[in-house]
């Protein structure tokens, strides 16, 4: 009895945890897919501020970022979570891609050596992960997107994914490339930059963490 008891008891103190502990989800992808413009996004609707200065040169951002308790509200519903932006996934990371961004080649350099750890680090961060976004440019090819590092990390883990087809407000947006290349995954098509079907992510977000 009194050990039916003390695990009763330990069974509603867990719950109690799980139900304060806050979601961890996590937005993976290439650089310049919009990872950080989404994350943007989402943290000026329900917090009022940005997450990280966004870019169009590659690993803008090379370190974690994150945002804790953002609450998301959805027809009646309230999902509370903390954001975390990770560097642009990459096999390879070679300063001289930098110098055609006219950027001197110390600087080139460092920011190659920075965005290698980020990568790294990023992976780590997979195993603390309740959830990801994976963020593809719609305009490019997906499979040449695709890191297989992570999607295996992800599938292993049996981590719930929702792949982001960033960029439909370009007239080069090919969202069905993006659902043939994961078929195994809901895929929704935004303009994070644009905000557009902003309200459709929201609504499967919910439905990836219920």
């Amino acid at each position: 009895m009194i050990i039916k008891l003390r695990d009763f008891i330990s069974n509603i103190f867990l719950r109690m945890f799980q139900q304060r502990r806050s979601l961890k989800l996590g937005i993976y992808g290439p650089p310049n897919a919009g990872k950080t413009t989404l994350a943007n996004k989402i943290c000026q609707d329900w917090l009022g501020e940005e997450m990280g200065p966004a870019s169009k040169v590659p690993h803008e951002t090379r370190a974690i970022q994150t945002k804790e308790k953002i609450k998301v509200k959805h027809k009646r519903k309230e999902l509370t979570f903390n954001l975390i932006d990770t560097p642009g996934i990459a096999t390879k990371i070679d300063y001289e891609d930098f110098l055609k961004y006219k950027m001197p080649q110390k600087e080139a350099k460092k920011r190659a050596r920075e965005a290698t750890k980020g990568v790294i680090e990023a992976i780590k961060w997979l195993d603390g992960m309740d959830a990801v976004l994976v963020v593809l440019d719609s305009t490019l090819n997906p499979y040449s997107q695709v890191n297989l590092t992570i999607i295996g990390n992800l599938a292993a883990r049996d981590i719930p994914v929702l792949v982001i087809a960033n960029k439909i407000d370009l007239k080069k947006a090919k969202i069905k490339k993006v659902e043939n290349a994961f078929p195994q995954y809901e895929v929704v098509g935004i303009s994070a930059e644009k905000g557009q079907n902003i309200e459709e992510f929201y609504e499967s977000l919910f439905k990836l963490v219920k």
